[in-house]
């Protein structure tokens, strides 16, 4: 059993076969799937998505990108659609310095605004950050021992990634950590407890090595399961069972 922590299934390039992709991860042993807002309506389409279909589940937020779109209404409206039992985070939030989509200060204030929801609503953050690890790390300092936080798509330096696990943060690696260049990003990941780990796709993005070049879709996460496994020198099956765990433990997944 797989469980991947964060996909966006409710992308339009699924429209069209949605459920035969549903299908096929389950298939391949992908038994969760967490689908990932980045902005109200595709929270909304998250939540919606896992009302109609078992084993999925939600997360509600906005992403860095949108962050000029984070105002009262739309955290109020977070905080409504968050009441669902299906929704198992906030985010994903954070900041994204490379492209700068929105501004650094409207990118911090959404940030915070959605770790005070997480904390009120006690409720896991997940986390986007890119070129901005100093100021994400500083961020959520602020909440230390208070929310727990997920590293979406996690690729910090080794300085960066102790720093992230003395917060308690869960690692969640893609795709990138099968392709023959990414060396450093695999030394980091050989070098994390595996207790701190958690897999993920980032459907219909960042497809592994085996599959690069097309469309990424959840029952794709055992490529990455495989690479990971044989850089922490285990089998995929010992691997697997204690990534599931670590989802289930963090997401608080009803499922054993």
């Amino acid at each position: 059993m797989l469980v991947d922590t964060h996909a966006h299934l409710q992308w339009a390039s699924f429209d069209k076969d949605r459920n035969k992709v549903i299908h096929r991860a389950k298939a391949n042993g992908v038994k969760c799937i967490v689908n990932v807002g980045f902005d109200i309506e595709s929270s909304r389409r998250a939540v919606q998505l896992a009302e109609g279909n078992n084993g999925l589940y939600a997360t509600v937020g906005v992403h860095p990108h949108n962050a000029e779109q984070c105002d009262e209404a739309t955290l109020k409206e977070l905080k409504e659609l968050s009441r669902n039992e299906k929704v198992v985070a906030i985010g994903e939030t954070g900041l994204d310095y490379y492209r700068n989509l929105s501004s650094r200060t409207a990118q911090k204030r959404a940030f915070e605004a959605q770790l005070k929801l997480s904390e009120q609503l006690n409720l896991p953050a997940v986390i986007h950050n890119r070129e901005a690890h100093q100021e994400v790390y500083e961020m959520l300092s602020r909440f230390r021992s208070r929310i727990h936080f997920i590293m979406h798509c996690y690729s910090g330096s080794a300085k960066m990634t102790s720093k992230f696990i003395t917060l308690g943060c869960f690692l969640s690696f893609a795709g990138p950590v099968t392709f023959p260049n990414s060396r450093k990003l695999q030394q980091t990941a050989k070098s994390i407890d595996l207790h701190r780990i958690l897999i993920e796709t980032d459907s219909p993005w960042l497809s592994p090595q085996t599959v690069r070049g097309r469309r990424n879709e959840p029952a794709n996460l055992v490529y990455t399961a495989r690479k990971m496994a044989e850089l922490k020198e285990l089998s995929v099956d010992e691997f697997s069972r204690v990534t599931t765990e670590n989802a289930i433990k963090i997401y608080r997944l009803p499922v054993t």
